[in-house]
């Protein structure tokens, strides 16, 4: 039986080194490729320059840097008030009857593949959006309004796992002094886990920033600097996504330097919720 344990661990081991191995291999590919170019425009000039314009050699992101900013802060605008509001419920309201059907509902939709948003999107959205508001329709409000129901299973469930967590002493001693039930939840229950809350709201911040299909179908990717919510637009990754295909030479290394932009990015705000999660379970 020793034995067997002693297999089976370094087996497991032997996976999850595996596992760093290739993300190692990944990254160490992404910046292999992409770290020529930079160094040959000049970080600033990559990172900081206007103009995207590869067949003449300029290679300028900060549009699009901008346009993932925008288009994830109307994102989250929708999915953080959305997510704590159906959060709260499931956690303090729902029935068990019903919250046994609702929950794995918005389990389900961490599982709609994201093209589906996309025609989803593309077919009703962006056409309310047009007759409605003006613009194009295909604009940073129609990205963010679909990214933000995209983040909810994030959000929710995290947030969720987070409020379970918390000692029932604190929900018993806030009625126990007369407070209401929505009095125990905003000012207990909510602060007590709002380490838990705030990391989920980074993971779907991460999950937002790198979304691809979707946004190449209804961002109508220009690449502007945007001045509107209504205003056409291109991120890092929808940039990856349409160009990758034919691109070659210096032009193929700078979408890989677009890469190493958007992984720093998402590593930075994965790195933000592990800190946030481990500090709530030590607190």
């Amino acid at each position: 039986m020793e034995l067997k344990e002693k297999i089976i661990g370094k087996s497991l081991l032997l996976i999850a080194l595996s596992s760093v191995m290739i993300l190692g291999l990944i990254t160490f590919f992404i910046f292999e490729q992409g770290i020529p170019l930079i160094s040959k425009v000049g970080p600033l000039n990559f990172i900081l320059g206007e103009r995207w314009v590869p067949s003449k050699g300029e290679f300028g992101i900060f549009p699009m840097i901008v346009s993932s900013f925008w288009v994830t802060a109307g994102a989250l605008a929708l999915g953080i008030p959305l997510g704590l509001a159906c959060t709260i419920f499931l956690a303090e309201w729902s029935p068990p009857s019903f919250a046994m059907v609702l929950r794995p509902a918005i389990h389900l939709l961490a599982a709609i593949p994201s093209v589906i948003y996309g025609f989803w999107g593309l077919v009703i959205l962006v056409p309310l959006v047009r007759d409605r508001l003006g613009g194009p329709g295909l604009s940073i409000l129609s990205g963010s309004l679909i990214l933000g129901f995209m983040t909810l299973p994030t959000i929710i469930s995290i947030s969720e796992d987070s409020l379970k967590a918390l000692p029932p002493t604190y929900k018993q001693g806030a009625l126990a002094l007369g407070a209401t039930h929505w009095q125990t939840i905003w000012r207990v229950l909510i602060p007590a886990a709002r380490s838990g809350i705030v990391a989920s709201i980074i993971l779907g911040m991460g999950r937002a920033v790198g979304e691809t299909m979707a946004m190449i179908m209804i961002l109508g990717n220009a690449v502007q600097m945007p001045s509107s919510f209504l205003d056409s637009a291109r991120t890092l990754t929808t940039n990856i996504g349409i160009e990758m295909g034919y691109a070659s030479g210096d032009h193929r290394q700078a979408l890989f330097a677009t890469g190493i932009v958007l992984f720093l990015i998402i590593m930075g705000l994965n790195s933000l919720a592990i800190f946030l999660s481990r500090r709530r379970m030590g607190s």
